[in-house]
């Protein structure tokens, strides 16, 4: 992550599919805790920062929801989908480490465990740096991660996708040593009268929660609370066994 916009173009041969099959399916349980964490708190019309967007399907609901939303990705292919499923927001290139925009924003929302694809500690600090300085005096900041036990119980195995026009194959592994998850898929698609494959290999790191809330800290951030969620049981106050983390803070009024 070190040159703005191009740290991840490896995600470009993956956005087609991300976007037709797992672009929509965090919606349902991010939309819920925006509303009772951020929504409620801020404005109406208020600016939204959707940071590491994707394809751009939050961004869209937000948007119709009333919201001024500006959408950052580090790829160019993830975006492309992004502006056609959402042509009334802004959509930048960037990278998420390293960013600076002309607007301050009143909450900066990272869906969909996109921050565990930052690898390092150091650049997960980068990248708080970077939206405390978006954020207005007071403004929010929500975002989820993958824990361990969430990688042990959804990082094993295979799965397969297979339509008409594509199959896609995903192997999942989990190094608890490194602990360091791959996704490893491979794509067959028929366009133009041929198929075609791709290979694609994503990797995402589990942070310590207990690490990240200290880098929050470090990072000017306050009022750091954590939230576990279980599909079966929603959000509720976390605890080491729980298989995502939903981290919620704010940038305090003093910082000015």
């Amino acid at each position: 992550m070190n040159k703005l916009g191009t740290a991840f173009s490896s995600y470009d041969p993956f956005a087609w599919i991300y976007n037709r099959h797992w672009g929509h399916v965090f919606l349902p349980i991010i939309l819920p805790i925006l509303d009772n964490l951020v929504l409620g708190k801020i404005p109406k019309k208020a600016r939204i920062l959707d940071l590491c967007c994707g394809t751009g399907q939050l961004s869209q609901k937000l948007n119709t929801l009333g919201y001024r939303v500006t959408g950052i990705d580090g790829s160019a292919a993830m975006l492309a989908y992004a502006r056609e499923n959402a042509p009334e927001v802004e959509f930048i290139h960037a990278d998420a480490s390293n960013f600076i925009l002309p607007h301050k924003y009143n909450a900066v929302v990272s869906a969909f465990d996109s921050l565990n694809h930052v690898i390092k500690l150091k650049e997960l600090a980068e990248v708080f740096h970077s939206v405390h300085g978006v954020l207005r005096p007071g403004g929010y900041f929500l975002f989820d991660l993958n824990t361990e036990p969430g990688f042990l119980h959804e990082w094993q195995g295979d799965f397969s996708i297979i339509e008409d026009d594509h199959v896609c194959v995903v192997r999942n592994t989990y190094d608890r040593e490194r602990r360091i998850a791959d996704f490893d898929a491979t794509i067959f698609r028929f366009t133009g009268g041929h198929w075609y494959r791709t290979d694609v290999t994503l990797y995402q790191k589990c942070h310590d929660p207990t690490r990240v809330k200290t880098t929050l800290k470090k990072a000017g951030f306050a009022d750091i609370e954590v939230f576990g969620f279980e599909p079966e049981s929603g959000i509720r106050p976390f605890t080491k066994m729980m298989r995502r983390a939903f981290f919620f803070c704010r940038k305090a009024t003093s910082s000015f």
